[in-house]
């Protein structure tokens, strides 16, 4: 560490004379270690021995962000049922070294299940990741149930100055996960544009030398020779979300912060809700909030809602979550669908996040189920471990369900 000692010299305010300085203690800066990239590609914060607490502390890490708080808190109450521990998904999932948390709430406001790790607790934030894309289902929902959102016209119709990666693509075919671009998302890849796009996101620092570049400007330099997916399958790519955050600010006029702030009053989430932005602070649609658990199953009862807040405020569109459920949008390879910017078995609605998360709303049962875990392999990821979350979720909103008594 090196510590210099200097004297300057500027005219005082008043212009009388010399004022004289010294300063001490200046020394040379260096990276922050939790941005910096290690040789294996990834960010040091979501290396293996690093991740499960970079998911808890992601608002300590990233370099830009808000913070939104309601004014007023959606009471939940206890009422566990114990039946729900001995389902077999239940048992299985929360007794691994990945599992984190599980809150189970009910419309009514009741908690009916809820355990957590040992390290683990109820004021605990954590990253959704892409959990976070709900958000956009019910903004966009709350546009088009306005009329302000046509979503049979281009990307470019609204938003000129996109690139080639968008430009010709329909507003339904990225809310559906149906474009192909050269934007890339392997996960088990650290050079592909989702982990590239980190820098944007205040994720990792940008190249030595570099400032990071706008969201918007990364959106906009995307590129595809021709968006149509004949396939029919989901082409999966975080960038579609905030592409379509863009164009929910140039058609409102409002910013996404604003949108995200009703979200929060309408759910009456009780602790932080956590935005990352990029150095502009245009909030990271794709996968940039954390919160509780008990926080994310409160947002997941907007979702059983149609929209509606405990606030009584709109922030969604029925319609708009119904067409989710029945509209086939692209298909999964796990056998779900990919419509509206969420999953759907045609009765259930939900989305995952990177790294093992999960959350359900199930209409029917009136249930919502909060899931956080962690996986510690290289890529985060792991197919199985996918199926068996929506597993412990659907086992639990089916036992939920009302029964047939006839």
């Amino acid at each position: 560490m090196v510590t210099r000692r200097w004297t300057y010299h500027r005219r005082s305010p008043m212009g009388r004379g010399v004022v004289t300085h010294r300063l001490m203690g200046l020394s040379k800066a260096r990276p922050n270690p939790d941005l910096v990239v290690a040789d294996s590609g990834f960010v040091t914060w979501n290396l293996p021995d690093h991740r499960r607490a970079g998911f808890r502390k992601l608002r300590d890490i990233v370099r830009w962000g808000i913070h939104i708080r309601s004014s007023s808190v959606r009471v939940l109450t206890k009422e566990i049922e114990h039946r729900i521990g001995d389902l077999d998904s239940v048992r299985r999932l929360t007794n691994t070294e990945m599992f984190c948390a599980l809150v189970v709430v009910t419309r009514d406001g009741r908690i009916v299940y809820e355990k957590y790790a040992s390290d683990f607790s109820h004021d605990q934030l954590h990253c959704l990741q892409s959990i976070s894309k709900t958000t956009t289902a019910l903004i966009m929902g709350k546009l088009v149930h306005e009329g302000r959102i046509d979503l049979s016209k281009s990307v470019g119709s609204y938003i000129p100055e996109i690139g080639s990666g968008y430009a010709e693509a329909t507003i339904q075919q990225v809310l559906d996960m149906d474009v192909l671009n050269d934007f890339t998302e392997d996960y088990s890849d650290p050079y592909c544009a989702v982990y590239l796009a980190e820098a944007a996101a205040g994720w990792r620092r940008p190249p030595d030398g570099e400032q990071a570049p706008t969201m918007r400007e990364l959106l906009a330099g995307i590129k595809s020779e021709d968006v149509r997916n004949p396939s029919g399958e989901c082409q999966y790519k975080s960038a579609n979300t905030d592409v379509l955050g863009w164009l929910v600010e140039r058609v409102s006029g409002r910013s996404l912060r604003e949108y995200l702030v009703d979200i929060a009053e309408a759910a009456g989430i009780e602790h932080v809700m956590f935005m990352s932005t990029d150095r502009e602070f245009f909030p990271l649609m794709s996968g940039g909030i954390a919160m509780t658990a008990r926080d994310l199953a409160r947002y997941g009862l907007l979702f059983v809602s149609g929209g509606a807040g405990v606030n009584g405020k709109l922030v969604g569109s029925k319609a708009f979550l119904d067409a989710a459920r029945t509209n086939r949008g692209t298909r999964r390879s796990d056998g779900y669908h990919y419509s509206n910017q969420l999953v759907s078995n045609g009765r259930w609605v939900g989305h995952g996040g990177y790294g093992g998360q999960w959350m359900l709303a199930d209409e029917a049962s009136g249930a919502v189920v909060a899931f956080f875990s962690v996986l510690e392999n290289a890529s985060a990821s792991d197919s199985d471990y996918n199926i068996d979350r929506i597993a412990l979720a659907d086992e639990i909103v089916g036992f939920l369900a009302p029964r047939d008594r006839s």
